[in-house]
C-alpha cells in the first residue's frame, strides 16, 4: 500500500486543494481544478498503480472549521472514486484516513 500524506495546514480554500493535488500527483497542465477533474486525475493516478493508495489527511478538525464542508465533499468523492472501480468489476484502490 503506498501512503500520501496531505498537510491540511497547506490548504485554506479549494484553491489551495487543487493546488496541493496537482503538485503532489504531477496532474496534467489541462486540470480543470473542480471536483469531477479531480475524480477523474485520481481514477488515472490510481488505475496506473497497483497499490492500493491511503490518503492521510491526519488532523483535519481546522480544515472543517475554515473550509466547512470539505472534508465531506472529499469523502464523498472518494466513494465515488471507489464506486468507479467496484461497477467496472475491479477492485477500489483508495483509502482515506482523517480524524477530527
Amino acid at each position: 500500500m503506498k501512503v500520501v500524506e496531505i498537510n491540511l495546514k497547506d490548504i485554506s480554500s479549494w484553491s489551495d486543494f487543487h493546488d496541493v493535488f496537482e503538485k503532489r500527483f504531477n496532474f496534467p497542465d489541462y486540470y480543470g481544478r473542480n471536483l469531477d477533474a479531480w475524480i477523474d486525475c485520481m481514477d488515472d493516478v490510481l488505475s496506473k498503480s497497483e497499490d492500493m493508495l491511503l490518503l492521510d489527511f491526519g488532523e483535519c478538525y481546522d480544515l472543517k472549521k475554515r473550509i466547512p464542508g470539505i472534508t465531506n465533499r472529499i469523502l464523498e468523492c472518494c466513494a465515488f472514486l471507489n464506486f468507479r472501480f467496484i461497477d467496472a468489476k475491479r477492485q477500489p484502490k483508495l483509502m482515506v484516513s482523517m480524524f477530527a
